[in-house]
């Protein structure tokens, strides 16, 4: 590619002016010459990430393969009782929403993690679909950047996202509303997960943020993230402004931390 921005061979150390051709090793942000390269594989750098390749996984996954296992499930159950008459009734009948959810669901985490890939580009390691052990759970998207690690839960909504203020005079009582209706118990969805990359990260010092990322819904002209019990309840757009501002991890950081993680939390 041509580089944007000058810098410098990761080999020979060589400077390379924007818009040299050069090689772009998107897991290590670095770049290499063109001489380099062409070199044997003993001569390009040694990384954890490149001699092992990194398993984001794919977004969506689980929540796909739920919903498939609940309509496979349901058209068998009408095989059993209708018989010939099975295709008819699953021609005008519909699945139920609590499995129409999972579809809507895995369609929400797809769309959050092409917009963030697309915002992120090489800034930031995006794992998605990422399995906790000894839990059932999963956790749908992690973002490893310089301004540290963000635990990501997607969620595929319609209707306005608001902050409310439940309480009385002598005191607040924030909740999130959204449709009308107090979804505070999805921030409070978020403590186990938070939980989980503390303990994998446990003795490192590492900023932990989390995120409630909302696509499809809708919000004010003047509207603006807000937190909610420590949880940034939010838009992908602002969400990427967030991963991408400056914070304490280098380069080197980054990669070992993602590396940690797609490790410990496999794809699921």
């Amino acid at each position: 590619m041509a580089l944007r921005y000058a810098g410098t061979c990761s080999v020979c150390h060589v400077a390379l002016p924007a818009k040299t051709k050069a090689y772009w090793c998107r897991d290590t942000h670095t770049v290499i010459c063109l001489a380099c390269h062409a070199g044997s594989p003993q001569e390009l750098p040694k990384s954890p990430v490149l001699a092992t390749e990194l398993d984001r996984g794919t977004a969506g996954r689980s929540a796909q393969a739920e919903f498939e296992r609940r309509r496979h499930k349901r058209e068998e159950r009408i095989d059993a009782k209708f018989g010939r008459l099975a295709g008819v009734v699953k021609f005008l009948s519909d699945d139920p929403q609590s499995t129409k959810a999972w579809a809507s669901g895995a369609a929400g985490e797809m769309r959050i993690a092409k917009e963030l890939a697309d915002r992120l580009g090489t800034s930031a390691v995006l794992l998605s679909d990422r399995m906790v052990p000894r839990t059932k759970g999963n956790i749908d998207h992690i973002a490893v950047a310089a301004s540290g690690v963000w635990v990501i839960d997607a969620k595929h909504y319609t209707g306005k996202v608001e902050h409310r203020d439940r309480g009385g005079w002598l005191r607040t009582d924030w909740r999130l509303y959204v449709d009308g209706r107090d979804k505070t118990k999805l921030v409070d969805a978020l403590d186990w997960q938070i939980a989980a990359l503390e303990k994998v990260l446990s003795g490192e010092e590492v900023p932990i943020h989390a995120a409630l990322c909302f696509v499809g819904a809708g919000w004010g002209l003047f509207s603006k993230p807000f937190q909610q019990a420590g949880v940034w309840v939010t838009w992908v757009a602002k969400l990427a402004d967030m991963i991408l501002a400056p914070g304490p991890l280098d380069e080197d950081a980054v990669q070992a931390i993602a590396t940690k993680l797609a490790r410990v939390l496999p794809p699921k």
